[in-house]
């Protein structure tokens, strides 16, 4: 067993030590289909949390959008996010000529399932942020892709700000039913929709 694989394996169980990380498969069942799970997104520990409420068969085929910036600051973060976790890098910061997008859609085009927050950055209120375009840029040019909202319980708790001593605090992951872009449907009226199908998992 491969370093990373053991590394993966005690993450995944401090993981569920702490959160319980809980799956509700409401919408949809968990399906070794291309998908783009698109979540709110309130703490760094996003990611984690998604990524250890998935089944293992899954968690192998899908990989997480992770912050350039952040998860590559230090060795050790970018070394469990690239050996571990398989994550795509994104910049948060646009440079002229750049595509921010060309990251996910060659994961895309290799045939691999995301893990989305269309918000772009933490929010701190209690509802998600205004998506950006980018989940629906991507849901234009891969038709194909089961785009399948997620709602993320409790896990902002579970790393207050300030603290650096994780707190235990039971969490889990709603995933709902998948959701199509529209024919002639606009940019404005799908984010707001996809928006809705991620807050209205919180009550469930």
């Amino acid at each position: 067993m491969t370093r990373a694989r053991i590394v993966g394996w005690l993450l995944l169980g401090l993981v569920r030590l702490l959160t319980g990380a809980q799956a509700r498969w409401w919408g949809c069942p968990p399906m070794a289909e291309q998908r783009i799970y698109f979540a709110n997104h309130q703490s760094h520990a996003d990611l984690v949390m998604i990524w250890a409420a998935l089944p293992a068969e899954l968690r192998g085929i899908t990989r997480p959008i992770a912050a350039k910036d952040y998860w590559t600051k230090t060795p050790l973060r970018q070394w469990i996010t690239t050996a571990v976790f398989n994550a795509v890098y994104v910049d948060r910061e646009r440079t002229e000529g750049q595509d921010p997008l060309a990251p996910l859609v060659q994961a895309l085009d290799a045939g691999d399932s995301i893990i989305l927050f269309p918000e772009g950055t933490r929010g701190h209120a209690e509802e998600p942020q205004a998506f950006k375009a980018g989940l629906y840029n991507l849901a234009q040019r891969f038709p194909q892709v089961v785009l399948v909202p997620a709602w993320i319980h409790n896990v902002q708790r579970v790393m207050p700000k300030g603290e650096v001593v994780p707190v235990p605090i039971l969490c889990s992951v709603t995933f709902g039913a998948p959701m199509q872009l529209q024919p002639d449907e606009s940019r404005q009226d799908f984010l707001a929709r996809a928006r809705d199908a991620v807050v209205a998992l919180r009550e469930i």
